[in-house]
């Protein structure tokens, strides 16, 4: 029987009430680096010293950190299950608990200690008193220090609980990591100062209202100074109209100074002005619906877990702007503190998510879920109000998002309830509840395209309750998760992104996620790789599922993250004969800082671009020598620095024309049958099997069948996500698309021709492809005419439909014409152009994803050259696509880390004359019908030479 958890297991105890950050002139005392250390594996085992403990003689740790980071226990990884026994609110007693020691100088005065996260449950003293708790491991608890802090030397002491009750409603899908994480700081409370502030700054039609409400200690008057508009003490608690002022978007983020002042301190805020409103099924702000062009961010280093150092979150945001991200949601709990501040500054839309997720239950079928149980009430609405609290003065907050995936129930319910309450001028979001009775946005994760394209025109399958109908119908759509971005993909962006542009209600979604988990390791020999779930040892896991992001851990830009840039860029570029059409599809700013900028093989130069306004579209027309033979690309670029990038970054791009096609074989010339060998020209083939051995005397093996790849994450994807219940890699195994046999039917030659005849099939099937091969020349290059037909019942689709070649010789040059310079497949590589390009070797074309899968595919390919000191093969035809790999595709599948990978000395030339999609299916849609390869016949013509 479930027992009631008590008030202070749920909220702590001893701390103030909560409040909004803000920058003050009084005293601030971080207590961030060294602290003294001990670890004991219970609650039972730790010594009951800690009011009088000094740290003398323990471990040393910094502070933040993560301790399993440090050397004491280890990172463990779940998504959806809890690590321990489902037995709320109680934990195991096996339950590291953490102290932590240090002094602080402190020259007098009242004073407060904060903590701005601790992970997952902390008990405080200070000078040998205990002070109270925290509980809520991503909120800041603050503890008034008046009565315990003294004149000089202080001691503050922490014991941290790894579990506690409340490590049932924090079950996001990420490491667990205990530890003091976020900074800790004692700040001065001068008498007669400020406690407290909330503004808020509304806009319209051009002008600004502006409330700031204050708490001021010992009832002292607090006045409102904006320097920049020139507006001075003004009264706290009454609306000011303050004339005209620029609105803040997350395209132009305007932001002023409000200064708050009593006799005793000065604090300031900075807000911008702007007005959330919900119209016409629409989310608006300043009374424009607004496009989401956005990603789920979790907060994690592969060094130190979950600490992110400041000079790494402005640079992860700058990026995130450099590939047009727009908006942020803070999965799946607040940031830390200063985030909001920079997405103020650099101007980003956020969904500000409470610490919230009870995910766990459903693997108990949502029994005892706390999301239901009165008793669980005031840990939720202890995490809303001080989720809003601190962050309410931000202009980029424009949704408060109750949790994430913590099934339904009446505390869900009153935490909406409560957050409209204490701030009615921003709506409320949560997915967990598709009704969307108590929040005021439609928000799904993982719908197909299909669905998000039916809810954009109103189509969507009716509630039974026509009142929560009538209410869903009136509510703006988000995707607030979409796009899995794990290992090779995520696919069918551009389908999604094609509602989003045709129907209003559908504003955009949230792509998961914009970061892997990856945990810095080393094997024995010093190569570095990225460690998941498994690799510490953990009971139980859910592998490689943390690695889905968009950049790997050190924030290296992923394919995935290239293609996101391209689908959602915000200026169209449409080049038809000697004009471009521009669009302007940003939903605030003009085009006046943008330069357009023109290239054709080596000519180029910049275009004249009239004023171009959101939504309107303008022709540009193009000089003499940008119009003729060839590709023309024509790019967006900033035309002057900005807080996010330089000059000269792209922003968008176009192209037309195309690459010259290849030339065939002009005339057959007869061909040799010699000791056991043919020659078709440049081509020497082995007489019995048919196999090419040499191409101009460059060692070549093959051509074999290739219909297998190494499975991408999204091919295993996960069953309930895909039609029919079964992984496009499933089906391959099940089919034997990698256990294919192959039986010789003939090899024969006419005057003019080899012709190759084989029969491939799987051990224990009896579907199988018959591959006829007909080889021809004209003394210089080497013609192959390719036939693939499927035979028998095929139970599934093919992975790819091409021939392999395996060079016995490491390329150190590759050289191709076509799309790049990243790989592309029927559903990704949106960011691909096409070109002329060229890499130092087969390792330069490969991504190392945390677990090997396919990759590297270059696409619409004219040309291709693979050499060796100059010497090697070349390849045309009519936009075929090649991998080209150190490792076999077996070898890839059954490596867990790229330094599993064997040492290689050869190339794997894959040439594919059609490809199965990659879809978005580890969590979410597979592959689109339109992109999905079928067992069909395949035909194709290639041509080779010497190179």
């Amino acid at each position: 029987m479930t027992t009631a958890p008590t008030l202070q297991e749920l909220v702590g105890d001893g701390w103030i009430a909560p409040r909004a950050r803000f920058a003050t002139d009084a005293a601030l005392l971080s207590l961030n680096g060294e602290w003294s250390f001990r670890s004991s594996p219970s609650r039972a085992d730790a010594p009951d010293d800690l009011a009088s403990a000094d740290g003398a003689g323990w471990d040393r740790i910094p502070v933040p950190s993560s301790w399993p980071m440090h050397g004491h226990g280890a990172p463990a990884y779940t998504n959806v299950r809890f690590p321990f026994p489902v037995d709320p609110p109680h934990v195991p007693d096996e339950n590291t608990i953490g102290d932590l020691v240090r002094t602080f100088d402190w020259p007098g005065g009242p004073a407060l200690l904060r903590l701005d996260g601790v992970d997952a449950a902390g008990e405080v003293w200070v000078n040998g008193r205990r002070v109270g708790s925290t509980a809520g491991s991503r909120l800041v608890h603050e503890f008034d220090l008046t009565d315990v802090v003294r004149t000089g030397t202080n001691t503050v002491a922490l014991r941290v609980a790894q579990w506690a009750a409340t490590s049932y409603l924090e079950d996001q899908d990420m490491w667990w990591l205990p530890g003091v994480f976020r900074d800790v700081a004692v700040q001065a409370l001068p008498p007669g100062g400020v406690q407290d502030v909330r503004v808020e700054a509304q806009w319209a039609d051009g002008y600004g209202v502006l409330i700031v409400d204050v708490d001021a200690r010992d009832g002292a008057t607090a006045l409102v100074d904006v320097p920049s508009l020139g507006l001075t003490g003004l009264a706290t608690g009454v609306a000011h109209d303050v004339g005209r002022v620029d609105g803040w978007t997350a395209e132009t983020p305007a932001l002023v100074d409000v200064v708050v002042r009593t006799e005793a301190e000065r604090a300031t805020v900075r807000v911008g002005f702007r007005t959330i409103t919900i119209e016409d099924a629409q989310l608006k702000v300043n009374g424009r619906r607004i496009r989401i062009r956005g990603v789920n961010r979790h907060e994690h280093h592969p060094d130190l877990g979950r600490v992110v150092p400041a000079e790494v979150v402005r640079a992860e945001l700058r990026l995130m702007k450099q590939h047009n991200i727009n908006a942020i949601r803070t999965s799946h709990y607040p940031p830390h503190p200063d985030l909001p501040g920079l997405a103020d500054e650099l101007g980003f839309w956020l969904v500000d998510e409470c610490d919230l997720e009870t995910h766990g239950f459903f693997e108990v079928g949502w029994r005892g879920n706390p999301s239901d149980d009165a008793a669980w009430e005031p840990a939720y609405l202890d995490r809303m109000r001080r989720t809003i609290a601190r962050d309410r003065n931000h202009a980029s907050v424009i949704l408060w998002s109750l949790g994430n995936e913590a099934g339904t129930g009446r505390n869900l319910e009153a935490s909406a309830k409560l957050s409209h309450e204490l701030d009615p001028t921003r709506p409320v979001h949560y997915e967990g509840d598709w009704s969307s009775t108590a929040v005021d946005v439609y928000s799904r994760m993982y719908a197909h395209q299909d669905e998000v394209d039916a809810i954009g025109r109103q189509a969507e399958e009716p509630l039974p309750d026509p009142v929560a109908d009538a209410h869903r119908r009136s509510l703006p759509f988000l995707l607030c998760e979409y796009a899995h971005a794990m290992g090779n993909g995520p696919g069918g962006l551009s389908e999604y992104e094609a509602s989003f542009r045709r129907h209003p209600r559908t504003q955009g979604g949230f792509v998961w996620e914009w970061l892997e988990h990856g945990i810095r390791r080393r094997t024995p020999d010093g190569r570095e790789f990225f460690a998941y779930g498994g690799d510490f040892g953990e009971e139980i896991h859910d592998g490689n599922f943390v690695a889905d992001g968009l950049v790997d851990a050190d924030r290296r830009p992923r394919p995935g993250l290239l293609d996101y840039k391209k689908v959602i860029e915000p200026i169209g570029l449409e080049i038809d004969g000697a004009r471009v059409r521009v669009t302007d599809g940003y939903d605030f700013a003009d085009l006046a800082g943008v330069e357009l900028r023109w290239t054709r093989g080596s000519a180029g130069g910049v275009l004249a671009l009239p004023p171009v306004r959101p939504g309107e579209t303008a022709e540009v027309h193009l000089p003499e020598g940008a119009v003729g033979d060839g590709v023309l690309t024509v790019r967006a670029v900033l035309a002057a620095d900005t807080a996010w990038a330089p000059a000269g970054h792209e922003i968008a791009w176009g192209q037309a024309g195309e690459l010259p096609t290849p030339t065939s074989i002009a005339a057959r010339i007869p061909i040799e049958d010699r000791d056991g060998v043919v020659h078709v020209g440049p081509g020497a083939f082995d007489r019995r099997t048919g196999r090419l051995r040499s191409i101009g005397g460059t060692a070549v093996d093959g051509p074999a069948l290739a219909l297998w790849r190494a499975p991408t994450d999204n091919d295993l994807g996960v069953a309930q996500f895909l039609e029919g219940g079964v992984s496009d890699a499933a089906a391959w195994a099940a089919a034997g698309l990698d256990r294919l046999h192959e039986r010789r039917v003939g090899v024969r030659t006419t005057e003019d021709s080899l012709e190759v005849e084989t029969v491939i099939a799987p051990a224990a099937l009896d579907h199988r492809v018959r591959m006829r091969q007909r080889w021809t020349t004209d003394g210089d290059a080497l013609r192959l005419d390719l036939v693939l037909t499927p035979e028998g019942a095929w139970p599934s689709g093919w992975a790819r439909a091409g021939v392999e070649l395996v060079l016995p010789w490491a390329a150190d040059s590759i050289e191709w014409d076509g799309y790049g310079p990243g790989q592309r497949y029927p559903d990704t590589g949106q960011a691909q152009r096409l070109g002329k390009f060229a890499v130092d070797g087969a390792a330069a074309l490969h991504t190392d994803y945390v677990r090997p899968q396919e990759n590297g595919s270059r696409a619409g390919v004219h040309r291709l050259v693979v050499a060796r000191g100059g010497c090697g093969i070349v390849v045309t035809g009519d936009g075929f696509s090649f991998t080209a790999s150190p490792w076999t595709s077996s070898e890839l599948a059954a490596a867990a880390h790229p330094t599993d990978l064997p040492p290689s000395d050869r190339t794997r030339l894959t040439l594919d004359l059609a490809e199965h999609g990659i879809g978005t299916a580890s969590c979410g849609p597979g592959v689109l019908p339109q992109h999905r390869l079928d067992a069909r016949e395949v035909t194709a013509t290639l041509v080779f030479r010497a190179g």
